[in-house]
């Protein structure tokens, strides 16, 4: 078997423009992607370089699969190559979701396209499922890890914390415990192949250079939107909730929506039904299905643009939003790549990664609840509100989860049926 080579830059450069354009199925669909295309067939990385940075990822908060990517980008070609990397990766999709998101605002008054985002909530009801029953069978080992899991998950169901308040209270319990108790979380996933090497493919780069360029690129737009349009404007708001979500987004975008929806809602900037379509039209895209913060500033700026226009206001808004979740990733990427080797034979992160996984089931739970009370439970005002259950949409949730778990079909093509099903209801009913 030869050893791994690097590609031209060039080379390298058309391969993470066509990633971004196929990496669908979410962040464990594009890591199979990815692995399939960088360690199998272009074999540019080894195995045991591949796991390792697949575990320092899953150490980070923000979305892995693009942080993956510019890990790999990195150690082929080095800052340049992060950067490179993990950008193609969120462009195409982040493209594609503005158009959409456009769609779905200047559509939404129009029947055919009410009707066809009413067919999407089902779909989104079985993609939360899936991942549910996905992570938590894999998540949940011991009975230390279910215990954290249904604390976490009562505790948000109580509204008693919020999910960054349970990301860091499991942090602290994994890594107090990890020596006490060391069986109470399971064991390292790929300690061996952390610790096979103690020496990085590339060169650190200076530590104080990258957190310094780093923490302009993040915050010079936000100071300048503050003294544009005020410090109290909404696209303010939004790169400050964004920047601070950036930083406690553990476990991927499904651990950190309810808190997205939950303060998007209560903030104003969205209905509930405005966030189940975003979720459903990030399913629908290329890229990390964090995106779908892009149709929350989208969506947020289109339904209060203050002093701007409705147009500008929206992609100004999903621009911010996107900026501010995406910059902390290189941050942390190219400050802790060098060091990969060292992080993954320590018990203590072991633990506290395996303990924030628990929380990370209970938020995905809470997130089923959220959305199943908004698309499954219908309102009606007449002469009183009559509440009852969508049977219909609730039996096209159920499909919708058999044909994830038996394979059938993928996400995209899932979610594109369950959207004809909502208009073939509509001309039905009308």
């Amino acid at each position: 078997m030869h050893p791994p080579s690097a590609p031209s830059f060039r080379a390298a450069l058309r391969f993470w423009w066509k990633l971004g354009w196929i990496s669908f199925g979410g962040p464990s669909g594009q890591i199979a992607i990815l692995h399939r295309e960088v360690v199998e067939r272009k074999r540019w990385l080894d195995e045991d370089a591949f796991l390792r940075g697949l575990s320092f990822c899953t150490l980070l908060p923000g979305p892995e699969a693009q942080q993956l990517a510019t890990y790999v980008g990195w150690r082929l070609h080095g800052t340049l190559g992060g950067v490179a990397a993990g950008a193609l990766f969120v462009l195409p999709g982040a493209a594609v979701l503005v158009a959409l998101s456009w769609l779905s605002v200047l559509g939404r008054d129009v029947g055919w396209v009410g009707a066809l985002f009413d067919g999407l909530r089902p779909a989104v009801i079985a993609l939360v499922a899936g991942a549910l029953w996905r992570i938590g069978s894999r998540a949940l080992r011991t009975r230390a890890l279910w215990a954290v899991a249904l604390a976490a998950f009562a505790l948000q169901l109580a509204q008693l914390a919020s999910f960054p308040w349970l990301v860091f209270g499991a942090l602290a319990l994994g890594a107090l415990l990890s020596r006490a108790r060391p069986a109470w979380f399971g064991k390292p996933a790929h300690a061996a192949a952390a610790a096979a090497s103690a020496t990085s493919a590339r060169a650190a780069p200076r530590p104080l250079a990258v957190l310094g360029a780093c923490l302009a690129l993040w915050w010079a737009p936000v100071g300048a939107l503050a003294w544009w349009l005020g410090a109290r404007s909404l696209h303010v708001a939004l790169a400050l909730f964004f920047s601070q979500a950036a930083v406690v987004t553990f476990g991927g975008a499904y651990a950190v929506l309810p808190y997205v929806a939950e303060h998007a809602v209560a903030s104003g900037w969205l209905a509930p039904g405005e966030m189940m379509h975003g979720l459903a039209l990030a399913e629908t895209t290329p890229g990390p299905l964090i995106l779908v913060i892009q149709h929350v500033g989208f969506v947020g700026g289109w339904n209060l643009p203050g002093e701007l226009s409705r147009e500008s206001a929206a992609l100004l808004g999903a621009a911010i939003s996107t900026w501010v979740t995406f910059v902390p990733c290189f941050l942390l990427i190219l400050l802790g790549a060098p060091h990969v080797e060292r992080l993954g034979s320590r018990p203590a992160i072991a633990a506290a990664l395996a303990a924030v996984t628990a929380v990370n089931v209970a938020v995905i739970a809470s997130l089923l609840v959220w959305f199943a009370r908004a698309a499954l439970w219908q309102r009606e005002l007449g002469r009183g509100i009559d509440a009852h259950v969508d049977w219909i949409a609730l039996a096209i949730a159920a499909l919708a989860l058999l044909a994830l778990q038996r394979r059938w079909c993928e996400a995209p093509l899932l979610v594109a049926a369950c959207a004809l099903l909502g208009l073939a209801r509509h001309a039905l009913t009308a």
